[in-house]
Order: structure tokens, then C-alpha cells, then sequence
């Protein structure tokens, strides 16, 4: 029989996970839990399968058989392991991780998330609950959704992207490599009027913070990213912004934490001077990136993505 914890635990991995779809960039629906602790699947135009199991009370068999049923699932996009923190647990999956790595499923372990509970946490203690929650919500939104559903986007990254002195190009460039594709320099500068040059140097850039993709070093053919993707999406949310039309009263927490995590605190930017940048701002990525979106808005010049919005749970 679970133990409280084992269920308060695992219910709020789902929870997590369901509340951040709220911030519209990307949806959510529960999936089946026969196999695993919980399980669910986060939708944007793909589908990434996050399930999970929840080690409290079990032996070193059972961490074994966990790992393995995790690490064996052939459409798993994120594996989570959400366990009791104390040296034997740690010993032991350091052991059963370790037995993989001359395995064909090696290439699997890139996709286990081993999130520590301290070993005292009580389930009825109400504070504790909070504080266990609270700390949960915060690394799985750091490592789970910023590598997997965001990715891999970094602070760095949103800070190099927002440091380009053409305001909107940026965005731009990427909106049309999403939705016309990119084959070479003369008909994208014509698509989009902007000089050659200009646009070698903006593509370069976003080659090299990894918002486009190509089969070659020297570029060629470009393709957008998982993490151009999702600056995109992120920007389209900061439009819904500028536009006051974010949600109830301009606000939306679940996407502010996602940003704050990102090093973009977009509410200290008012709505209506988000076009301009003063000085003193030139070093805030915030203010910076608010300016490409309010630019590209104005320009007409990308094709804003709509929110992803929570799927009925199955």
C-alpha cells in the first residue's frame, strides 16, 4: 500500500506539470498510470510522454525495477524519479545507473530526472507539504520543462537573442524559417527586405545561440530549433502582453515564473513603453527582448504563434 507520501508526492509531479500549462506554451493531458506512478503527455505541434515513479519505502530491488521500467519505455521523452533522499538510495542508483552505461539502453540515461525529497518530509505536516511542493515545482521547472518541453533554453541564451541591435529582425528571421523554410540568402533577404548582410549576421547569430539548425557548419539550409521555438512562443506571450490580453487583469503567474526563470521579468516592463528602451536599459535582456517583440508587432513581420491550451484529461 502507498505510504502518504509516495501519493502526496506523486500527485503533485502531475499537478506541477498541469499548472505550467497554463502558461500557454504548451498544453497538457494525463496519461496512463499502469505502468508508472504518474504519467502524463505535454502537447505543442509535438508530443513529449513525462512519466514517472516515486521511490519512499522501497528496497534495493525496487529501485532496480523502477529504473528499469523507466529506462525501457520506448516513447518516454522525460523520465522522472522522484525519490527519498539518504545515502543508500543514492548509492544504489548511482550502482543501477552505472550497470547501463555498457548497455545499448545507455543512451536512455540522458533522459533520467532524479529529483532528491528530504527523507524526513512528512505528509501531514502542512508545511512541510508546501515546502516540498514549492521546491518540487521549482526544479522540475528548471531541469524537466526547460530542457524538454522549453528546448534546453537558458537564461544566456534569451540574453544573447535579445542583444541583437535590429529590433524585430530577430524575430522575423525565425518566424519565416518556421513557417516558409529557408533556402538561401537572396530569397529570404527578398521575403523579408532586409539587406544580404544584414541578414547573414542576424542568422549567424541565431545559429550560434542555437535557435536554428543545420546539417552543416558553414549553414545552407536552416531550420528552426526546439529553443527557437520556444523563445518564439515565450515572445508571442510577451505580445499577448504589450497587447493587455495575457489573461484575468494582463496577468498569468505559471508563464511569469517560466520567465523569471529565464532572466525575464517582463511585468516590470509597462505595457505601453515597451517600444522603447532608455539608456539605463540597454543592459536588461528584458527590456531589450520587450523592444524585438514590440518592433516585430508593429512591423507585421512574424506570424505570432497561438497559446497551446489544456487538453481534457483522458
Amino acid at each position: 500500500m502507498p505510504s502518504p507520501e509516495h501519493d502526496f508526492l506523486s500527485e503533485s509531479a502531475l499537478q506541477i506539470m498541469e499548472k505550467a500549462a497554463k502558461s500557454g506554451l504548451f498544453s497538457y493531458q494525463e496519461g496512463s498510470r499502469k505502468l508508472f506512478d504518474f504519467s502524463c503527455d505535454l502537447k505543442k505541434d509535438w508530443s513529449k510522454i513525462v512519466s514517472g515513479q516515486t521511490l519512499w519505502k522501497h528496497d534495493r530491488d525496487g529501485i532496480d525495477k523502477d529504473i528499469r521500467t523507466l529506462l525501457t519505455q520506448r516513447d518516454v521523452a522525460a523520465a522522472v524519479y522522484i525519490a527519498r533522499h539518504s545515502t543508500q538510495n543514492k548509492r544504489r542508483l548511482a550502482e543501477v545507473t552505472g550497470s547501463y552505461r555498457d548497455t545499448p539502453m545507455r543512451d536512455r540515461l540522458s533522459r533520467l530526472r532524479v529529483f532528491w525529497v528530504p527523507a524526513d518530509f512528512d505528509a501531514k505536516n502542512a508545511h512541510a507539504r508546501d515546502s516540498a511542493y514549492e521546491t518540487l515545482r521549482d526544479e522540475m521547472t528548471k531541469d524537466l520543462l526547460m530542457q524538454v518541453v522549453l528546448g534546453g533554453l537558458t537564461p544566456q541564451d534569451v540574453s544573447r537573442f535579445a542583444a541583437s541591435g535590429r529590433p524585430g529582425y530577430p524575430l522575423a528571421i525565425l518566424s519565416y524559417v518556421k513557417t516558409q523554410e529557408y533556402r538561401s540568402i537572396s530569397n529570404t533577404s527578398k521575403a523579408l527586405g532586409l539587406s544580404a548582410q544584414i541578414l547573414k549576421e542576424e542568422i549567424q547569430r541565431l545559429f550560434v545561440v542555437g535557435f536554428l539548425e543545420s546539417d552543416s557548419l558553414q549553414g545552407g539550409i536552416f531550420r528552426i530549433s526546439d529553443s527557437g521555438n520556444a523563445i518564439l512562443d515565450i515572445c508571442s506571450r510577451l505580445r499577448d502582453y504589450l497587447h493587455e490580453n495575457l489573461g484575468e487583469d494582463n496577468k498569468n503567474q505559471e508563464l511569469e515564473h517560466i520567465c523569471r526563470l529565464l532572466g525575464i521579468d517582463y511585468s516590470s516592463i509597462p505595457s505601453e513603453v515597451a517600444s522603447t528602451v532608455t539608456k539605463r536599459e540597454l543592459q536588461s535582456p528584458t527590456a531589450l527582448l520587450m523592444q524585438h517583440v514590440a518592433q516585430a508587432d508593429l512591423d507585421g513581420s512574424v506570424e505570432w504563434p497561438e497559446p497551446y491550451f489544456t487538453l481534457p484529461s483522458a
